[in-house]
């Protein structure tokens, strides 16, 4: 069973200014996306899932979806704030989105195989799908077995401003052992430095590994997402700016030792769209990437 590619397409933007999504970097308009899925294909993935907001389905549906029809199924599902566990109501004053891991969550009527998680508005290469796509393709059948290709925090940061990442840290076999997100790291002064919970300051070394959110998961993960996630909602669910994300997930999975998350290495290189600042060195490196032949002018 081929693997799906789920694709993470609901924030807002707020801090790039716009559904950046559906922003075109490509010679011909392509956007992040497009490049994603193109690699997703040749890699052996086998159907797309988007999760989106429904304010934007009919642009979402006309600009994107409809170029794919010809190359792969497309499924599109929808996250709303509202979309909680019976017994659970969303704060009337809240307008932020519950997180990457509810986002995950829409997923479970349509995904029934292994899958792969990614943001929509980052670019992660095409060996970063190869080795993914091997991956899942693998484990197809199994349980508690993920994967998480893995990036160097040093090579992923943005200077239009600060951005989230899952700081990780592994064992000698190559497991995650722990996953912390911290949502505003940045370089200072040539340190990279994120301020914890406590008002510290802490300094990450520039090989660190972190999570670029291109997850590999089997279809039990939406069970124990969907657990967590209740317990999740009576710790925080009144703080107007939780967010259940991925790596929380993930890693109370790891830490109880419910199941292994192999990092995975990549010859590719990262990078994506946070800011307005970072849209210009984007489409300079995609526009490489298109003269070197490693994509052509034209994808769909």
């Amino acid at each position: 069973m081929k693997p799906t590619l789920f694709i993470l397409a609901a924030g807002m933007g707020s801090r790039y200014g716009g559904l950046k999504q559906l922003d075109g970097v490509g010679p011909n308009g392509e956007t992040i996306m497009d490049y994603s899925i193109f690699d997703a294909i040749r890699s052996g993935f086998g159907k797309l899932v988007f999760v989106i907001r429904r304010d934007f389905e009919n642009d979402f549906r006309a600009i994107i979806v409809g170029k794919y029809k010809n190359h792969i199924p497309v499924e599109v599902v929808f996250q709303s704030i509202q979309d909680l566990p019976e017994g659970f109501d969303c704060p009337p004053e809240r307008t932020k989105p519950w997180g990457t891991n509810h986002a995950i969550m829409m997923g479970k009527d349509v995904i029934h195989e292994p899958f792969a998680v990614i943001n929509a508005d980052d670019f992660y290469g095409r060996n970063s799908f190869e080795v993914l796509g091997k991956e899942l393709t693998a484990v197809s059948g199994k349980e508690n077995e993920y994967s998480m290709v893995g990036f160097r925090i040093g090579k992923t940061l943005s200077e239009g401003g600060s951005v989230a990442r899952g700081i990780c840290e592994a064992n000698q076999e190559g497991f995650l052992t722990a996953v912390v997100e911290r949502t505003a790291i940045e370089r200072i002064d040539g340190d990279i430095q994120f301020t914890d919970e406590n008002g510290r300051i802490c300094f990450v070394g520039e090989d660190t590994p972190v999570s670029m959110n291109m997850w590999g998961f089997t279809p039990e993960y939406f069970a124990y997402s969907e657990a967590y996630f209740k317990h999740f909602l009576q710790e925080k669910g009144s703080n107007l700016s939780s967010e259940f994300f991925i790596p929380l997930m993930v890693n109370d999975l790891v830490t109880r030792n419910v199941a292994r998350v192999k990092i995975l290495k990549t010859t590719s290189e990262w990078f994506g769209i946070t800011y307005q600042k970072d849209r210009p060195t984007v489409v300079e490196k995609i526009k490489a990437l298109v003269d070197a032949g490693e994509y052509p002018a034209k994808l769909f």
